[in-house]
């Protein structure tokens, strides 16, 4: 007869990483149900109102691909980033670096029209960067937790938006709520016709996730960046300098969510507002999907549209239900917390053994 027998697996199967993602969805949905009910609200009827707000319409499916824009942009630098396990948990802050930056430069700079927009990405992208590479200078000159540093920055810009948009940048006549100006059209991105959707942002994301994908696959750089996370020791045997790959991956990862920022006052505000309207948690939520994706620039494609469908899910149980929108967070912290205990899992596989010995 034969048996059953657990063994380690140095390199976790595509199938069981997919299998054990898709377990701890499911297991988050279940758990939510027990906030619906608390609500009085029949969870059948919950999931049902969500996926028509994520899918049931034309509307509902571009409201879908709109959130899911900044949190591919911001996937995909996490991306790259935690395979050289730097934790760049500051994607948040520096989504607003790259709004401020381009809204300085859509309503202060002065730019001739037909360069606002290049002008408008260009610096949102560095500014991005260069905020990430506050906590990548400290990590690598004083050996400073990037995971406290870059976190503590989000806050430093959330304040600096609001005393932006509260006083030397309040728009003219603004009463109640505090915003700028509106952009000039020059400085408007175009939507997908009959949608909220800006198309130069989806496509820039689509082409960065396949970009980064085959950079991490095929150059002689992402190698080194693979080397680095998987290996640090082996990285100094080959030469690989840790400092030069943790400088990288942040400011690329800094400057893709800068540039996500630019992309949501741009295509979307076309002004600057309230740091919580800017970004509905994107650069947290990013987190999930670069994780949930196994770092894998290409698979934060479905990834992000995944988190993207549960934050417009959300806003129609809020608006259908009257469910506080932050029982989205929760979703998300679920999904996270079923993630982080399965792991474990993915990295054994069970093996039946026939009474001869043969394995199948």
């Amino acid at each position: 007869m034969g048996k059953f027998r657990i063994e380690l697996s140095l390199q976790p199967k595509t199938t069981s990483i997919f299998f054990l993602s898709l377990v701890s969805i499911v297991l988050a949905f279940l758990c939510s149900s027990l906030i619906f009910w608390f609500y009085r609200v029949s969870p059948w009827e919950a999931y049902t109102v969500f996926f028509r707000g994520a899918f049931g319409s034309w509307y509902a499916l571009s409201e879908t691909f709109k959130r899911m824009i900044p949190l591919l942009l911001v996937g995909v630098g996490l991306s790259l980033s935690f395979r050289a396990q730097v934790l760049n948990i500051g994607a948040e802050g520096q989504i607003l670096l790259g709004a401020i930056a381009a809204s300085w430069v859509a309503l202060f700079s002065g730019v001739p029209p037909f360069l606002m927009l290049p002008a408008m990405f260009i610096l949102g992208f560095l500014a991005g960067a260069g905020w990430a590479l506050v906590p990548a200078v400290l990590k690598v000159r004083f050996a400073v937790n990037e995971v406290l540093s870059s976190l503590m920055l989000n806050y430093v810009a959330f304040n600096v938006v609001l005393y932006l948009i509260g006083g030397p940048w309040k728009g003219k006549g603004v009463r109640g709520f505090t915003y700028t100006d509106t952009f000039p059209e020059a400085g408007w991105l175009g939507t997908i016709g009959g949608t909220r959707v800006p198309y130069f942002t989806l496509i820039v994301g689509l082409l960065v996730a396949v970009m980064g994908y085959f950079f991490l696959k095929k150059a002689t750089l992402g190698f080194e960046l693979r080397i680095v996370g998987s290996s640090p020791k082996t990285a100094q045997l080959l030469g690989v300098s840790e400092g030069r790959i943790t400088l990288l991956v942040m400011f690329l990862s800094g400057g893709l969510a800068g540039f996500a920022g630019v992309g949501e006052v741009a295509g979307i505000h076309h002004l600057l507002r309230h740091p919580s309207h800017i970004s509905l948690g994107y650069g947290y939520t990013g987190i999930i999907v670069a994780w949930l994706a196994r770092a894998n620039p290409l698979a934060t494609i479905v990834t992000a549209f995944l988190f993207g469908a549960l934050i417009s899910g959300g806003d129609a149980l809020k608006v259908s239900l009257g469910i506080p929108f932050q029982v989205v967070s929760v979703l998300n912290g679920l999904i996270l917390l079923f993630l982080i205990s399965t792991e474990i899992l993915s990295r054994y596989r069970i093996v039946w053994s026939s009474s001869g010995g043969v394995e199948n």
